[in-house]
């Protein structure tokens, strides 16, 4: 009932602005609503759109946004707690360089060179954002990386692309191929990329679910976390010019001075253009939950109120139920990490869940599970499940894997011990080696015997006497 009758309220708001004495009529006849009037009718429109997790029964009601598609998920877990149009494609303008940040990171290193070329500087429109870079000059990647993420220039990730898209084998083109694949291998389903910075293309967007699982991807990176939690960098002279650039971080809620300071902000990416209007990615953390939010389409800064309004609503009505201290299911013999957990409010249990089990390596039984409620992910971990239930599922014969592994032990065990059979012969050719030495000590002594006889024969004929008892042993004749 609430929810209708904000809708309702919403409604009748509209129709008695849009009546409103605010329409001015121009001199050429054209009637002209107020901006102001505009905007409020839009506000409210959208507040009036409840967040689709408010209708999970005994989920707890989350705020309303002004931002047309809205998400806030656990980093860690993947455990989506908060979604209003998660999965309605949007233009992402700016944010689009948190994917290009992750591509880079995992396909570079920080030392390697980023060469500006005249492509990379000549695309640029007057009130695109950049830090003045001009071809020829060289950066790090990490003062590269600084430039695109806090200044937000749109030269620096493409020079970004096309220097890693030259490490990877190929060009800028292999970069923006290498952003769909990535995106792709994270699970994110309607997105779709055409540049590595978001300048407006109307073959360029994603979803709020797509940015918060690229968001917690990059987010696993030291590097990426040292970034975006700076206030201020300086990128030092280059080869080219001799000059320093400052610039400074442009999320507000980063700023301690800033009316949008949040004490738990870890970072995140700004982002607009006309057709995406504002759009944010924040990061969260309060020592206990890491969190992920994305606002769409939203306005200046309602962003950021907007954001502020779903991490309080996180944090004060979620907390991690631990999975070790839960029984286990059939299927799952074990979890990868002693420290899985899912997300819930209280009032719901893990007896309340539901699961979906991937086998991702039958030969290991290795997978992964997901919990949820009422459709709701609620959590994911690693698994190693149960034998019977990836043999039914698969048809793999861990049987078979068995027999033939206790064959290789049994032939292990017959290397280290011969069998009777090699006993056997073994005894049989010492014995043929035995006979044949004494076969041939047996004819030498006989040939030997008939020399003496012969040799006897002739000193009697001759008359003459010999010693032969030196020639008996075989020595030499020391009479001669």
């Amino acid at each position: 009932m609430g929810r209708i009758r904000k809708r309702i309220l919403a409604a009748a708001l509209a129709a008695c602005l849009a009546v409103a004495p605010a329409a001015v009529v121009s001199a050429e006849g054209e009637t002209d609503v107020d901006p102001g009037v505009q905007r409020e009718i839009e506000r409210q429109t959208a507040y009036a759109i409840a967040p689709d997790t408010n209708s999970l029964t005994g989920w707890p009601q989350g705020p309303s946004v002004y931002g047309d598609s809205a998400i806030v998920m656990d980093m860690d877990s993947g455990a989506i707690v908060y979604g209003k149009q998660i999965d309605k494609t949007h233009y992402p303008a700016s944010i689009t360089k948190i994917l290009t940040a992750l591509v880079a990171l995992e396909n570079s290193e920080l030392t390697d060179e980023v060469l500006f070329s005249e492509d990379s500087i000549s695309f640029l429109e007057y009130g695109d954002a950049h830090i003045g870079m001009t071809p020829g000059e060289i950066l790090s990647m990490e003062d590269a990386l600084y430039g695109m993420l806090l200044a937000s220039a749109n030269e620096v990730a493409y020079a970004i692309a096309e220097n890693v898209g030259k490490l990877m084998g190929g060009d800028y083109n292999t970069f923006i191929q290498k952003m769909n694949e990535r995106s792709a291998e994270l699970g994110c389903t309607g997105s779709h990329w055409t540049n590595p910075n978001g300048l407006h293309d109307d073959n360029h967007y994603t979803t709020a679910h797509d940015m918060a699982l690229i968001a917690s991807a990059v987010y696993q990176y030291d590097e990426f976390r040292t970034i975006v939690q700076t206030l201020s960098y300086t990128i030092p002279p280059t080869n080219l010019v001799n000059e320093s650039r400052t610039f400074q971080q442009k999320h507000k809620m980063l700023w301690p001075e800033n009316a949008n300071y949040y004490q738990y902000c870890t970072g995140g990416k700004t982002g607009y253009t006309d057709q995406a209007r504002t759009t944010l990615v924040t990061m969260a953390d309060n020592g206990e939950l890491r969190l992920a939010a994305v606002v769409l389409y939203d306005f200046g800064n309602d962003a950021y109120v907007d954001t502020r309004a779903m991490f309080d609503y996180v944090f004060d009505n979620f907390s991690k139920v631990m999975l070790s201290g839960q029984e286990k299911p059939e299927e799952i013999d074990s979890y990868a990490d002693n420290d899985a957990y899912v997300l819930l409010p209280a009032g719901i249990g893990f007896e309340d869940l539901d699961k979906e089990i991937e086998i991702t390596d039958e030969q290991n039984r290795e997978g992964t599970v997901t919990y949820t409620y009422q459709g709701q992910n609620v959590g994911s971990a690693d698994v190693v499940l149960a034998k019977d239930y990836v043999a039914e599922k698969t048809g793999h014969d861990y049987t078979l894997q068995a027999e033939k592994g206790s064959q290789v032990s049994g032939e292990g065990a017959q290397a280290d011990e011969p069998s009777a059979a090699v006993k056997i012969a073994a005894g049989i050719g010492s014995a043929a080696i035995v006979f044949v030495i004494l076969l041939a000590v047996h004819i030498w002594q006989a040939r030997r015997k008939k020399r003496l006889l012969r040799r006897r024969r002739r000193a009697r004929n001759t008359g003459k006497v010999r010693s032969v008892q030196n020639d008996e042993y075989g020595g030499p004749d020391q009479n001669r």
